[in-house]
């Protein structure tokens, strides 16, 4: 039996998005039906909308979510009715060769999920669920492993922030760059992921924080979240940074915004035999070029990060330590609160670069 939401859909890559009202399955086996209390509106979403990643169209977008489970499938045991969740767009397979290094943001299967039919519309062309999640609705259906259990003490709404931006931020300091106590950092892209970067460096007790943005307006935010310097972003950004690090450069740079300019100001602006960190998801158009020698003579080592590094079953419960203790404060991340009709005009806020994260809360 189908039932009908509203949804924010894709209708084809580079198409406007489409709020309408979708029919939505009832969980068939194996899968949860969750009423949506907030998604946020993230930079991969965008992504997905101009063909930066790609994914079956058309789909509902939407990957980072919160909400409460309203019915499940034959077979589902982890979950009941009422219960409070977190959406997990990507679960590991527990098969594949990077599930079995342990590696499990790296699963060869976790989007295999995208290919799915999510929904109809309502003439019944078939819907995919973007990031097998399809956050972007009133209510979704998912596969019991796309759902984790939102530990005690966490506000629903903030918890949709835990999904993508937080794990990703928190984990590319803790995982992947692995921040010591008292090492600098440099933070580019102050947007939902940059933010909690620098909250992330702040808990893991760097002695400076160097938050890097385009928009200057974006500082008071920056050192809201803890930065203790702001640059804003020119030509001359890596200069910038080492005046403030003693001529050195920072220890550790993350890079959250996909760009080639970016990605190679943040290896320069990291000191010799320190540790650069990219996020931020560009397209194949970002060329990023480096000479052999300087490779040889600085030493520094340049690694990706895909969702932080992070195992989100292990991890979720480590950040709801952190938002209950207020090390952590997911509200600072938000600076929009909309509704479904709100997501285009956040994807232009986006590429104007302007606010932290958009919140769709229902």
């Amino acid at each position: 039996m189908a039932f009908q939401v509203r949804a924010a859909v894709l209708p084809a890559v580079g198409a406007p998005l489409s709020v309408t009202g979708i029919e939505l399955p009832d969980p068939g086996p194996g899968q949860v039906r969750v009423r949506l209390a907030a998604a946020g509106v993230c930079h991969s979403d965008l992504s997905l909308s101009d063909g930066t990643m790609r994914v079956p169209v058309p789909a509902v977008l939407g990957h980072e979510g919160a909400g409460t489970v309203v019915a499940v499938g034959e077979g589902v045991t982890r979950f009941s009715p009422g219960d409070p969740v977190v959406l997990n767009w990507a679960p590991a397979c527990g098969r594949c060769h990077a599930c079995g290094l342990g590696e499990v943001w790296l699963c060869a299967d976790a989007l295999a999920g995208a290919a799915n039919v999510h929904a109809r519309t309502a003439d019944g062309t078939e819907l995919h669920p973007g990031l097998n999640v399809a956050a972007f609705a009133e209510e979704t259906v998912v596969a019991e492993s796309c759902v984790l259990p939102l530990p005690d003490g966490i506000p629903l709404t903030d918890a949709a922030l835990l999904g993508c931006a937080v794990l990703t931020g928190y984990g590319a300091v803790h995982h992947s760059a692995r921040v010591r106590e008292g090492e600098t950092v440099a933070v580019f892209g102050v947007g939902g992921v940059g933010l909690a970067t620098v909250q992330a460096a702040r808990i893991a007790g760097a002695s400076r924080i160097v938050a890097v943005d385009v928009s200057p307006e974006k500082e008071e935010l920056a050192r809201a979240a803890g930065a203790t310097d702001y640059v804003v972003a020119s030509d001359t950004t890596p200069r910038a940074i080492r005046a403030l690090t003693g001529r050195q450069g920072v220890d550790v740079s993350v890079e959250c915004v996909g760009r080639a300019v970016s990605i190679r100001a943040a290896w320069e602006s990291t000191r010799r035999g320190g540790r650069t960190t990219v996020v931020g998801i560009g397209g194949k158009s970002e060329l990023v070029t480096f000479n052999a020698l300087e490779l040889f003579h600085w030493g520094r080592t340049l690694s990706g990060c895909v969702y932080g590094n992070s195992d989100p079953a292990r991890d979720l419960p480590v950040l709801a330590e952190h938002v209950r203790a207020g090390r952590l404060d997911l509200g600072a991340l938000v600076t929009e609160r909309i509704a479904l009709d709100g997501i285009p005009a956040a994807f232009e806020n986006m590429l104007a670069g302007k606010g932290g994260r958009a919140l769709v809360v229902f």
